[in-house]
């Protein structure tokens, strides 16, 4: 091999490499709420909500929204963020309750959670982390899928 080529890389990237990696993200690019990513033209790397995270870890770049991605990287985007969901529907459930005493969301949306008013930076990225290693348990020791 010459030493300009790349290595051959082998294994494969599981959703809870894709949660540490969006973690990651948010750690040396900054975190973000309102949008998918700040309004900024001066940077391929702005900063990001959970989900743009997610989306950055998935597709390598920006994913302002799941459709304009390739169909594979969209499947795994989607189902990255849907396994987020149901993290966050299991450890960090957000009730929301209308006027007339009615479950308003069945499910912890990732969107809203992030842009709780008095959700942190911090609070986004150990989820990310909690979340990849809940996948590590049930996916790599035995545990249901």
């Amino acid at each position: 091999m010459k030493a300009t080529q790349n290595p051959p890389t082998t294994g494969t990237v599981t959703t809870a490499d894709l949660f540490r990696m969006a973690a990651l993200y948010l750690r040396r690019h900054g975190w973000h709420q309102g949008t998918y990513y700040a309004n900024t033209t001066d940077t391929p790397t702005p900063q990001a909500c959970a989900v743009g995270a997610i989306g950055m870890a998935c597709a390598g770049r920006r994913a302002d929204h799941f459709y304009g991605l390739d169909f594979d990287t969209q499947v795994v985007f989607r189902q990255t963020v849907g396994v987020f969901t149901a993290y966050l529907d299991d450890h960090e459930p957000i009730c929301a309750i209308d006027e007339d005493g009615f479950l308003i969301d069945e499910h912890t949306s990732p969107f809203s959670w992030n842009d709780d008013p008095g959700r942190t930076a911090e609070q986004v990225i150990t989820a990310l982390e909690n979340a990849a290693d809940e996948w590590d348990r049930l996916h790599t020791e035995g545990g249901e899928n």
